[in-house]
């Protein structure tokens, strides 16, 4: 019978573990040089040494046989082969799992991405985190939404603006938004949608805390288990000097790290007082 062929997958993450193996030397990962190498980088008993693995079934894994990892030696490899969120995510999909959040260490925002809320002035613009903490805005949104952005003087030091606890917390908010209790309801489904994610996360578990110690309409509407994706849509807004508007707003994933969210307001024709039917 002949041999049988491993499937495209696992020849892949052969290749992927040898060519980042390779990539490695011995002063890299502190181990000592031992003898003339025939071969770049580090050899396979030291990575399954480092990784704290079996050397034979590690070359079993880089050789593309027929076994499966599991996801604590995914993170152990992922360790010992230095590899960045996206590599990391590229050895999980290759393995057969799907990568696991890493949790309260999000990948910082960029220079080029934390720009572009101002590149869209005069319309209000912000990025946020899956946890809804605020990355970067421009003044047409601060002006929009008094006291976001603004640190408060009971805050925590160095804590981000976040927007959650600025719908539930900050009074301004009420004002702001027209339809307060539903916008709020729907933002907290949102956020137990995302959190579902990541359950180990302190990022989304301390601020679910807060909101259930300080906010009396979180802990009435958090055990509902309501669920709800990031859309677009239309909110009405009390412009500071314009009054009601009805604003159609849109979301955009960035590519490099699809946690983050930019999220841009177009103002529209004054709001009526009538709460908007049910959809």
């Amino acid at each position: 019978m002949p041999k049988q062929q491993p499937d495209p997958l696992r020849r892949q993450l052969g290749t992927f573990l040898r060519t980042r193996r390779e990539r490695l030397t011995p002063d890299d990962v502190g181990l000592p040089r031992t003898g003339r190498r025939r071969t770049p980088g580090l050899r396979r008993e030291e990575l399954a040494l480092l990784a704290g693995i079996s050397a034979t079934w590690y070359t079993y894994l880089e050789q593309g046989r027929e076994i499966r990892a599991s996801e604590q030696v995914l993170n152990a490899l992922a360790a010992a082969l230095r590899l960045d969120r996206h590599e990391r995510d590229h050895l999980f999909h290759l393995a057969g799992h799907t990568p696991a959040p890493e949790a309260g260490h999000p990948e910082p925002l960029t220079a080029e991405a934390a720009a572009v809320p101002l590149l869209l002035q005069p319309h209000p613009a912000y990025l946020i985190a899956g946890n809804y903490d605020v990355l970067s805005h421009n003044q047409a949104a601060a002006q929009l939404f008094p006291h976001l952005f603004s640190p408060h003087p009971t805050a925590e030091a160095n804590r981000p603006p976040n927007l959650v606890r600025w719908v539930f917390l900050e009074p301004a908010a009420r004002e702001v938004l027209v339809d307060w209790e539903p916008e709020a309801r729907a933002l907290l489904a949102r956020l137990r949608t995302l959190s579902t994610h990541h359950p180990d996360d302190p990022r989304y578990t301390h601020l679910i805390d807060e909101l259930h110690e300080r906010s009396p309409e979180a802990r009435t509407w958090w055990p509902h288990y309501e669920l709800q994706l990031r859309h677009s849509g239309h909110k009405r807004l009390r412009h500071p000097t314009r009054g009601p508007l009805d604003y159609r707003y849109t979301a955009f994933h960035l590519a490099e790290q699809p946690e983050h969210t930019l999220v841009i307001y177009f103002d529209g024709s004054p709001a009526s007082d009538q709460a908007p039917p049910p959809s």
